[in-house]
């Protein structure tokens, strides 16, 4: 048993460095209550989260309505291939016409049997269908034959080469009208690699439609339900929400309702879409290039979360797009129809099953209530007036009918600006009762921003930290990412919920990281970030105990770097680059009279060429096309250059501080469409803004621009006249702690992070007015800062341990690059 410091990680000496801390707690003290909901999940189907994924349907195109709208490479057989049994022939084309399943499901199969057995196979998601030896596995499917006698269907599991993984099921079709046959299979041995063969004989017209293999064993043995490890994973974090389904699925597309046969397949979100048999279910292109099937739809979520004794928080369309497209669609009738679509969310998941609504969840299989208590409007708007006059009407409607609901608003997709300021105002002035805020950072953002919440209003709006996360899935994010949550917690009269983003990611399909929970097809597992989130999430404590931490010893850097220049949707010429030192030095200067040699471009990025005695980057499609010059040491600095916008969409990047693509600062003049100017930071390939105005920039005017750097002092000139001046001057700390206590138990947990090579060794005092017991147990989470869990090695996972030497006053040594909760009982004396 360790009775101090855990396993260290030794410096390259061979010895571990030390930094001293002090930790004093009010033990006896009273802060924020923290609420059971405050930590949850998010989920959202992107990284193919869903379809082959949460949902565990094991066919892909299950109903053959893949379609190009959700990617171009799909048809409506992606997915399928001919196949057949001894040399069987046929034709296997997917239709769309008066034989349909129904109007939603309007694609199916047919076939038309030549001789012998012939049909199609499914090669399922990733490497293919898995099956594990001795399960069993639910088989379903539409059927209609225009054969008199009938035709009989074999379905078979096999691997690619046609070797058979199971025992065959046979069914006979019978009738030419739409009839559900199912069945089981059982694997006589695993594979990651199977295909779902589909054969039939004796001529005439087979007709298919909704081909379903499913586990038999879903988590809790829910029909239509989830994969159990996935689902097992989530429920281990003891998740005190389930926000849900997005995300930028939720309000991007059209907001028009479903309309066959010519219904905008790339639409909003829309619930009512999603409930009622699986077969009667609208399709939709999904934001993020693939297609959704709407298996898993809003009474499946709501199941989940009862399931994991989670809240259900839905998220409603506001009838304004975000994500990239922007747009606010003015319809009032839609707009009512929208607002009274969430009122029936509302009844359907809380009604009784006399409600018109209630009665269906009923039907569906749920006569009891979810008992939903929180509704989301809207998602990342950029157009803050836009997005809030609809609000306000879903706000007002809801709070007539159901007062006892939260209604959310949000904050739009940053952590800062113009669009952030904006929405805040309008919150806090109509007193919403709670803002979703949204950001992803690099690691330092979230050590330097610890305190953020220290300073919101305690009236004001309470805050829903709906998304965040910190740029990778390495251990030193996760260690920035609990070194952030001390201060969440902290803060618990503020940030009353808190979900990191995303949740699930299939390897095979991954469009953004990082991810909480990580899979393929055989197996899943937690990131670093799941562990820390783990550790918080189930020993969160009821309520905050004061306590305060001494800081580390540092000295802030000067900001230092070498320039750079850059376009984004622009062509601009820039001309006579001069950088002088504090004292008038010239340490740079290009009057671009002759070649570029001092410049390094990234290839692929822009089109840039020495014309006319200036340097010009002449593609107006190219984004971020930054080249750089100069030492990166360099520090106390004028850079001064003259720029002329020749066309596009935006204006000047102009880059100071640059040690790389991912670590500078730049000067954004005319971004964003030319309608905002700002001073953006990136580090970790994160990005933050430092200060920003409306300044916009003209075509074909020259400007004169200069930036003086003085130690972490930044002032910006156009054209001689000061634009602006900013210090970014904030410590990255990396020890941080939190105290809290567990009423149940009658114990504190002392939650301490040091996101540093260096041990911590740590004099913590409890004061006089508790008496602790003398034993803690110890859940540490350590490695170093580049470790990433992944499927065939674990390197980050939790060390139980017990420290013996708890006193009113005692000494304890938190490993470097660790996380450490210590639990002990702590009576307050009487």
């Amino acid at each position: 048993m360790a009775l101090g410091i855990g396993v260290p990680v030794p410096a390259a000496s061979g010895q571990t460095p030390m930094t001293d801390y002090t930790l004093a707690v009010d033990a006896a003290g009273r802060g924020a209550t923290i609420d059971r909901s405050m930590y949850g999940v998010f989920f959202e189907d992107i990284n193919r989260a869903a379809d082959g994924g949460l949902y565990a349907e094991l066919v892909q195109n299950r109903s053959f309505e893949y379609d190009k709208a959700d990617n171009a490479s799909y048809t409506p057989l992606t997915s399928w291939a001919p196949t057949s049994l001894g040399g069987g022939t046929g034709t296997a084309q997917v239709a769309d016409d008066d034989q349909r399943l129904n109007e939603r499901n309007r694609r199916y199969l047919r076939l038309d049997l030549a001789s012998g057995e012939y049909g199609v196979a499914n090669s399922g998601y990733n490497s293919g269908i898995r099956v594990e030896k001795g399960k069993q596995y639910d088989f379903s499917v539409f059927a209609r034959t225009d054969r008199a006698a009938g035709t009989p269907l074999t379905v078979a599991v096999t691997d690619p080469a046609g070797k058979a993984l199971a025992d065959p099921l046979r069914v006979q079709v019978r009738g030419d009208g739409w009839v559900k046959y199912s069945g089981a299979v059982r694997a006589r041995e695993s594979s990651a690699l199977g295909r779902l063969a589909l054969t039939a004989s004796g001529g005439g017209t087979l007709r298919l439609d909704m081909v379903s293999l499913f586990p038999h064993d879903t988590y809790k043995n829910r029909p239509n339900g989830m994969r159990a490890d996935l689902a097992e994973k989530i429920a281990a974090l003891k998740p005190g929400f389930v926000r849900f389904p997005g995300g930028c699925l939720v309000n991007t597309g059209s907001h028009r309702g479903y309309e066959a046969p010519d219904w905008e397949r790339k639409r909003s979100y829309q619930w009512k879409d999603t409930i009622g048999p699986v077969e009667q279910r609208a399709t939709n292109a999904n934001f993020w290039g693939y297609n959704q099937s709407y298996g898993i739809g809003y009474y499946e979520y709501f199941q989940f979360s009862e399931d994991i004794g989670a809240m259900p928080l839905p998220v409603v369309p506001a009838l304004v797009t975000g994500c990239g497209q922007n747009r606010a669609t003015d319809d009032p009738a839609l707009l009512r129809r929208h607002i009274q679509d969430t009122l029936d969310l509302i009844e359907f998941a809380n009604g009784p099953v006399t409600s018109a609504w209630g009665r269906k969840r009923a039907e569906m299989g749920h006569p009891a209530p979810f008992n939903l208590t929180h509704v989301g409007v809207g998602n990342e708007e950029n157009l803050p007036d836009e997005f809030f006059a609809r609000f306000t009407e879903f706000r007002k409607a809801i709070a007539a009918k159901y007062p006892g609901i939260t209604v959310i608003s949000n904050s739009g997709p940053d952590d800062t600006g113009g669009t952030f300021d904006r929405l805040w105002d309008l919150n806090r002035n109509a007193k919403v009762a709670m803002v979703d805020e949204h950001y992803y950072n690099s690691p330092q953002w979230f050590l330097q921003n610890n305190q953020r919440y220290d300073t919101y209003d305690r009236n004001g709006p309470k805050v829903f930290l709906g998304e965040y996360a910190s740029l990778d899935n390495k251990f030193g994010n996760a260690l920035a990412e609990a070194a952030y949550m001390t201060g969440l917690e902290r803060n618990a009269d503020v940030v009353k919920l808190a979900s990191y983003a995303p949740l699930l990611a299939n390897t095979d399909y991954v469009q953004w990281k990082p991810d909480m929970i990580w899979f393929d097809n055989q197996r899943s597992w937690g990131s670093a970030s799941y562990e820390t989130q783990k550790l918080f999430m189930t020993n969160t404590g009821d309520h905050v105990v004061p306590s305060k931490a001494s800081s580390t010893p540092s000295t802030v850097a000067p900001i230092s770097g070498a320039i750079g220049l850059s376009t984004w949707a622009t062509s601009a010429a820039y001309d006579d680059v001069k950088v002088t030192s504090a004292g008038g030095a010239q340490l740079f200067s290009d009057d671009f009279s002759g070649d570029d040699s001092r410049w390094t471009k990234v290839a692929g990025r822009g089109s840039w060429t020495v014309s006319n005695g200036a340097y010009v980057q002449s593609d107006q499609t190219a984004e971020n096309t930054l080249v750089t010059a100069g030492d990166p040491a360099w520090s106390d600095y004028d850079f001064s250059v003259k720029a002329t916008k020749t066309a596009g969409r935006e204006g000047f990047l102009i880059a100071f501080g640059v040690k790389d693509t991912g670590n500078n600062y730049w000067w954004n003049l005319g971004g964003w469409n030319n309608t905002v100017s700002a001073v953006e930071k990136t580090e970790g390939g994160g990005k933050q803004t430092l200060i920003q105005n409306d300044t916009k920039i003209e075509t074909g005017r020259q400007y004169d621009l200069r930036v003086e750097v003085r130690g972490r002092q930044v002032t910006l000139f156009v054209d001689g006249q000061k634009w602006g001046s900013f210090t970014d001057d904030k410590v990255a700390e990396p020890f941080r702690q939190v105290v809290t206590r567990d009423l149940k138990t009658g114990e504190l947990v002392v939650k301490v992070v040091n996101a540093q090579n260096a041990a911590a060794r740590t004099k913590v005092d409890l004061g006089t007015r508790v008496q602790p017991g003398s034993s803690a147990r110890v859940t540490t989470l350590q490695g170093l800062p580049d470790d990433v869990n992944t499927a065939y090695a674990t390197p980050i996972a939790p060390r139980e341990s017990r420290f013996t030497g708890v006193a009113n006053t005692f000494s304890y040594t938190f490993p470097p690059n660790s996380v450490t909760f210590l639990r002990f009982p702590a009576r307050v004396r009487g």
